[in-house]
């Protein structure tokens, strides 16, 4: 990691940049393609950075200084682990850091994979607490809990919860923290900065950005914590294939500029809606009237690329999705092509027939909220 690159004082876009590049070699790429490799020559003892593949990886190496980088600029002591997907980072933690008779406390309004992880470690031994993101509800159940796991801005209902008032509650009950980072990006959030001990995200999201990547990744500050993260790797080999980590590592050159565009035009479609009758329930973290407004200007960056609403009913809202025309009708979201569907579709939700999440990527504004506007009105014919 170079000094410049890791200056907090420089800007998001040059950071984002110059994240995780190698000191310049006369006649070497500026960014190394992908290392394609299951063994490295390893004669006499085995020391050394690389030995096997499933080990470590110098793309990997490359990709894990970048996200440390924009997780924690100017911040020593900070590990950066990379996983085949956000769901490997997420068990990661969970499973390297909770054992039978432990308790965490989860978010019961989350990424809708989360039930099915609750099932998992109750099935192994350990209690499960659930309260909603909203309110900061999950400090009431922190008493005895290993763990804390938040989701802010939630998944899909962009609630918004204090990090810094929940972390600090929880690590003087003696628990550790973690923060789903997906839906806020780097950029809009640092979760470590707020106290947390993990920020795990979803790399396949906004960070990559294009949507042809599947990657997770955890970001921690303790030590013996991250190695437990790491072992967990080793072990389920739960790990990313070097063109992906190549992959990413290019993408993040534009995370700002991709950033900042759908943040930009996501507050402006969100002020469009905001003025139709037949739109409930509208959430956006940048609208002043939204009620994750105040604490989210105290802790965020930014307020992100998706917007949620309902609509009045199911067939309504799949009118409105079969008629856009600049939307993809498609699950995840964070990328360059915006997206939107009905989340009640995967269940797992507890989210209205009609709720639509819309992810805005990075298309003219007038545009992309002339399309969205167009298909509400001929959704309601």
């Amino acid at each position: 990691m170079s000094d410049s690159a890791a200056d907090k004082g420089i800007g998001d876009g040059t950071r984002a940049v110059r994240a995780g590049l190698p000191e310049p070699v006369k006649y070497e790429p500026t960014l190394p393609g992908p290392v394609f490799a299951a063994h490295f020559h390893l004669p006499g003892e085995a020391t050394g950075p690389y030995k096997y593949g499933r080990d470590e990886n110098p793309t990997w190496t490359h990709l894990e200084h970048a996200i440390g980088e924009l997780e924690a600029p100017g911040q020593d002591g900070v590990e950066t682990l990379v996983f085949a997907s956000g769901m490997a980072a997420i068990s990661s933690v969970l499973f390297s850091q909770l054992r039978a008779g432990d308790a965490v406390v989860l978010p019961d309004d989350g990424y809708q994979v989360l039930p099915l992880v609750r099932e998992q470690l109750e099935a192994y031994g350990i209690e499960v607490r659930t309260a909603p993101t909203g309110g900061d509800a999950q400090l009431d159940l922190l008493d005895g809990a290993k763990l804390l796991w938040l989701e802010t801005p939630s998944n899909p209902g962009l609630d918004v919860c204090d990090v810094r008032r929940l972390a600090k509650a929880a690590q003087a009950r003696g628990a550790l923290v973690a923060v789903d980072n997906t839906l806020a990006s780097p950029l809009g959030q640092r979760p470590l900065e707020l106290g947390a001990d993990f920020a795990v995200a979803s790399g396949t999201k906004q960070l990559t950005g294009h949507g042809d990547v599947l990657l997770g990744y955890v970001a921690g500050t303790d030590a013996a914590a991250m190695a437990a993260v790491r072992r967990w790797r080793k072990v389920v080999g739960a790990i990313p294939g070097p063109m992906e980590a190549w992959l990413a590592h290019r993408s993040i050159a534009t995370l700002q500029l991709r950033v900042d565009r759908q943040n930009a035009t996501a507050l402006v479609l969100a002020q469009a809606l905001r003025e139709r009758a037949d739109v409930t329930g509208l959430r956006y973290p940048g609208l002043p009237d939204d009620p994750s407004y105040k604490i989210a200007s105290q802790q965020m960056r930014r307020y992100g690329c998706v917007v949620s609403f309902t609509l009045p009913t199911r067939a309504r809202a799949e009118r409105f999705l079969d008629a856009l025309r600049l939307v993809d009708d498609a699950t995840s979201f964070g990328g360059v092509r915006s997206t939107a569907e009905r989340r009640g579709r995967w269940g797992g939700d507890a989210v209205p027939e009609g709720f639509v999440r819309l992810s805005v990527g990075a298309e003219d504004p007038e545009d992309l909220v002339a399309d969205v506007l167009r298909a509400l009105d001929e959704s309601a014919r």
